[in-house]
């Protein structure tokens, strides 16, 4: 390397945020370049099956160039993409599985269907929407083969009985997963942690309100339904709250766990304390008065009276 003199090139973090952008588009964009409806490609980032990244520039997120190319290099595309996210609710469902849809929904509500999302109709009732692949793969196996014919067992029947629907705290859990892989960093995890919880459960299991208030700088936005404050955004609100006291206890247990490991990776910002100026008062600068000035300055005051 003798007589050669190396060089680099350098940019500044402006240039290369500038880059990033460039090198990736908007998630609208990257649904149209994928051939997706807007539903569709939410759930495919959802699932993780579309990559992206943070918008450093407006905020929210885009999806790289690199990640659409890798997705329409796939065999199959764009089919295999849409069948990955084809939502059907409990009609549909039942017919894929080859049911009734009476026997869909107790399976539903024993839990053995998991929802991947809902709305609420026009008559603010709660429709569940379940992957069909899913679907599908259950009524293949060959163990869930008594499930779908002949009669309930009496120990899932009673519990039918009793009122027992694990859909809603199903689909919480569900949708933690999908809020924990978008979330940047330990207080974002912590926050979409704090985001299915009721906000006294939150206060008691996060004491210090400095850390609360960086919680919701955190907090992800949860899904719109209906305006704020309208009976559906109510419904739909109190479906993304724990409720069972052995949820709660889950929720507020990770909460903690997840604060103490943020707190300890970067500790939450608290308010800087300045010292207030200390005013004398003409009284306090007499010789041998209270609270007259020491040290240095006191000590010239008192050779140069």
């Amino acid at each position: 390397m003798s007589g050669h003199i190396i060089t680099y090139e350098t940019t500044s973090d402006a240039e290369q945020a500038c880059g990033a952008r460039d090198a990736s588009m908007t998630q609208s964009r990257a649904g149209r370049e994928l051939g997706l409806k807007r539903s569709e490609f939410d759930l495919a980032v959802h699932l993780g099956r579309i990559r992206t990244v943070p918008d450093e520039g407006g905020g929210g997120r885009r999806v790289p160039q690199a990640e659409i190319e890798r997705l329409r290099a796939q065999d199959g595309f764009p089919q295999t993409l849409r069948d990955g996210v084809v939502a059907v609710g409990t009609t549909e469902g039942a017919a894929l599985m080859g049911v009734t849809r009476v026997r869909f929904t107790r399976l539903a509500r024993l839990g053995l269907l998991v929802p991947v999302s809902f709305y609420l109709n026009r008559y603010r009732t709660v429709v569940w929407l379940y992957l069909a692949h899913e679907l599908r793969q259950f009524a293949a196996e060959e163990k869930n083969s008594a499930l779908l014919k002949g009669r309930t067992a009496e120990g899932l029947r009673d519990q039918l009985d009793v009122g027992l629907d694990l859909r809603p705290r199903n689909w919480r859990g569900r949708y933690l997963g999908f809020m924990l892989r978008r979330a940047d960093g330990p207080w974002a995890r912590a926050a979409a942690v704090a985001s299915l919880l009721d906000p006294v459960e939150v206060s008691e299991a996060v004491r210090d309100p400095y850390e609360r208030s960086y919680l919701n700088r955190f907090r992800p936005q949860p899904p719109a339904h209906g305006s704020p404050g309208s009976p559906a955004a109510r419904l739909a609100e109190a479906l993304m709250t724990a409720q069972d006291p052995d949820e709660v206890a889950w929720f507020r247990t990770e909460l903690a766990r997840t604060v103490a490991e943020a707190r300890q990776r970067h500790p939450a910002p608290r308010p800087v304390t300045r010292p207030s100026a200390i005013t004398v008062t003409p009284e306090q600068e007499r010789p041998g008065a209270p609270g007259r000035s020491r040290g240095l300055l006191g000590w010239l005051r008192r050779r140069n009276p």
